[in-house]
């Protein structure tokens, strides 16, 4: 990976899942949050905006949930790789086969991975030089 931080977008509708994955990504110097989401319709716009070049979503959030919004975020942002963190472990099968979604990972259990996932999701999605 390149010296150049890689901007990631946090989408959630809890303050405190966004700001722990924050303190997370934010302890890698090669990671910068650029960004936090509410629901998936305000993660759309802020990705529009934003430009991050991965995006964490939620899977249950109000107005629109992460499946939803990781369909519509892949249709305009294709090559943003893009985490549906979700809160039921049982739905890590279920979505794992979501259009868009590149990884699906249980809050419970993969708060640790996280971080080693997003790094190899931007490794692969890195233009070769």
């Amino acid at each position: 990976m390149s010296n150049e931080s890689k901007r990631v977008l946090i989408a959630d509708d809890c303050q405190a899942v966004r700001a722990a994955v924050r303190f997370l990504l934010e302890r890698q110097p090669t990671l910068e949050v650029c960004g936090e989401a509410v629901d998936g319709m305000d993660a759309i716009e802020k990705a529009r905006m934003l430009n991050p070049d991965l995006i964490i979503l939620d899977l249950a959030m109000p107005v629109m949930d992460g499946a939803a919004a990781a369909r519509v975020l892949k249709s305009c942002k294709p090559d943003v790789p893009i985490v549906l963190f979700t809160l039921y472990e049982e739905a890590v099968e279920c979505y794992a086969a979501v259009r868009g979604v590149d990884v699906v990972l249980s809050k419970p259990s993969g708060m640790m991975q996280l971080v080693g996932r997003v790094q190899s999701l931007l490794e692969r999605a890195a233009p070769v030089a």
